[in-house]
């Protein structure tokens, strides 16, 4: 999914066609540790951190009832982790994405697509419970960070939501100012994440999607697209997100398919072919993987 959004808008409107807003589709990831307190604390923990692998996996999967499900059964158990919510709040997204065939590879291939401004029509209940979640989440969140500032759980819940709440309002409604100060916000979080002892790796989902967005700009229009710490370097953002899928916890699935995206960009179809294949193994219930294989594959089938 995974962010600057203002190259939408200037590239909109200088009508440029060259290389494209790689949006960052609803990133996803989570660190929990083991506590070393008293006994029913790493029981719960424990029970969370399966619970949310189980999610995940649904979430690949496009089960997103299932997902859901799964979410709310460990709610009642835990209800002060702020992962549990904001994970639900992809969900949610994911779902919505999925309806309005926001995901499918062409969308983030083809520039007419990215830029084009015409409104979609959001599910009104989807949405409502879309940022009611993101609203539980940020509450939980931010009460664990007003204790521990540097809770992993707590920053990696806000970073999520931050950046779910970024997607919906660029492919969903469509706000493109909006939608780049909420990136900026986003980027933040990432930091403080990348800061930690040991850094939390899935962040770099952030900055290596920058890094190739930017740098796909013509020089003159990098100046008004401005993050923190991204130079706009492609072979960097590219190793970055490499990074991510070799070592990511739960960013790994998502940081494959943004290379794979870049690899139909950069005309290397055979190595998005490698990586649109494990994940087609991986989750064998995803119909969109599937699909985007076998296209993948028809024109170097036809060429034979």
């Amino acid at each position: 999914m995974r962010r600057v959004i203002q190259v939408i808008h200037t590239r909109s409107h200088c009508k440029q066609r060259g290389d494209f807003l790689l949006a960052r589709i609803v990133v996803l990831s989570i660190g929990l540790g083991m506590s070393a307190a008293a006994w029913p604390a790493p029981i719960e923990k424990a029970s969370t951190d399966a619970a949310l692998q189980r999610a995940f996996a649904r979430l690949y999967n496009f089960d997103f009832n299932g997902a859901q499900a799964i979410l709310d059964r460990q709610r009642q158990v835990d209800p002060e982790a702020p992962m549990i919510p904001a994970v639900k709040a992809a969900a949610y997204l994911f779902s919505e994405l999925d309806r309005l065939r926001i995901l499918e590879l062409d969308f983030f291939t083809d520039d007419d697509k990215v830029v084009d401004r015409r409104k979609l029509v959001p599910d009104p209940v989807i949405r409502q419970k879309f940022f009611e979640t993101v609203a539980v989440s940020d509450k939980v969140a931010n009460a664990r960070l007003a204790v521990k500032p540097n809770d992993p759980d707590g920053l990696l819940a806000m970073c999520m939501t931050t950046g779910l709440v970024t997607d919906y309002a660029a492919l969903v409604e469509k706000r493109r100012f909006g939608s780049f100060s909420l990136a900026k916000k986003s980027h933040v979080w990432a930091h403080r994440l990348l800061e930690l002892k040991p850094p939390v790796t899935d962040a770099y989902m952030t900055f290596g999607t920058a890094e190739y967005v930017v740098g796909c700009l013509p020089f003159f229009l990098r100046w008004f697209v401005r993050f923190d710490q991204v130079d706009g370097n492609k072979k960097k953002g590219v190793e970055e997100l490499q990074l991510v899928a070799d070592k990511g916890k739960y960013y790994g699935p998502f940081a494959k398919m943004l290379l794979a995206v870049i690899d139909m960009r950069e005309k290397h179809p055979g190595r998005a072919e490698v990586l649109l294949a494990e994940l087609a193994t991986d989750y064998p219930e995803n119909p969109l993987i599937r699909k985007e294989l076998a296209r993948v594959r028809k024109p170097q089938i036809s060429s034979k």
